[in-house]
């Protein structure tokens, strides 16, 4: 059965988070086991050692924090993605953790890599992935070019049913209405597009109900209208 899969729309490996990473690690298929956590700081593989380095350090101090056995993985380009000596740590997770960055740089590196093909074994088996910001964003149909207001659009993983993905979706007042009206001319009838607040998780498992977790809500779009979900309440994604 595939695990859980958290898509958060920020707030990585902060306090603000414990509650919604504490559930993950108590529905991870880790059956009673320390669970097992991998972070990847790939999204952020270009912003240089400084960015995913730290990354790595706050994944693997925020987790350990939590009474987890984590790992951070310097997956930060395509070479280290095809490394095999990550593949045991990824196919064993029981949480695979994709902190933010650049969203079209990280499906870029992943897509049909060696350390994609384990974490969607680890998956398959029950582990849990959670996406913040841009791992979030690769698990849509598509991701819109925010350099072309929404216009244009380049491919996702297409594992989560949903056209779009857009996390800190509180956080961009400003662009919000031009910007959701030209992705929803996109969406076809039963698509939808999903706005997740900054420190706000969606989190569900596929043909299953998903649930609004954290500080603020998750807006739904489709091309009839919008629904606000707020902390608690039941998103329908199927």
């Amino acid at each position: 059965m595939n695990g859980l899969i958290a898509l958060l729309g920020s707030g990585e490996y902060l306090p603000v988070m414990d509650g919604v990473d504490k559930f993950l690690l108590a529905n991870c298929g880790a059956n009673g086991h320390t669970p097992r956590v991998v972070c990847l700081p790939t999204a952020a593989g270009r912003e240089g050692e400084g960015s995913w380095g730290n990354w790595m350090k706050m994944g693997e101090e925020h987790f350990k924090r939590l009474g987890a056995d984590v790992q951070s993985l310097p997956i930060i380009d395509r070479a280290s993605a095809d490394d095999p000596q990550f593949e045991s740590a990824l196919e064993s997770a029981n949480l695979v953790y994709f902190s933010g960055g650049d969203p079209n740089y990280l499906y870029k590196t992943m897509n049909g890599s060696r350390a994609w093909q384990a974490a969607q074994k680890a998956w398959a088996r029950g582990a849990a992935y959670a996406g913040c910001s841009a791992g979030a964003m690769i698990l849509g149909k598509s991701m819109p070019d925010f350099r072309r207001a929404g216009l244009g659009t380049r491919q996702g993983f297409g594992l989560v049913p949903a056209a779009f993905i857009l996390p800190h979706f509180d956080a961009i007042p400003v662009i919000r209405k031009p910007f959701i009206f030209a992705l929803r001319r996109q969406l076809d009838d039963g698509e939808s597009l999903l706005g997740i607040d900054e420190e706000t998780a969606l989190i569900g498992r596929l043909g299953d109900a998903w649930r609004v977790h954290g500080r603020q809500t998750v807006s739904r779009f489709t091309r009839a209208g919008e629904q606000v979900f707020a902390a608690g309440q039941e998103v329908n994604l199927v």
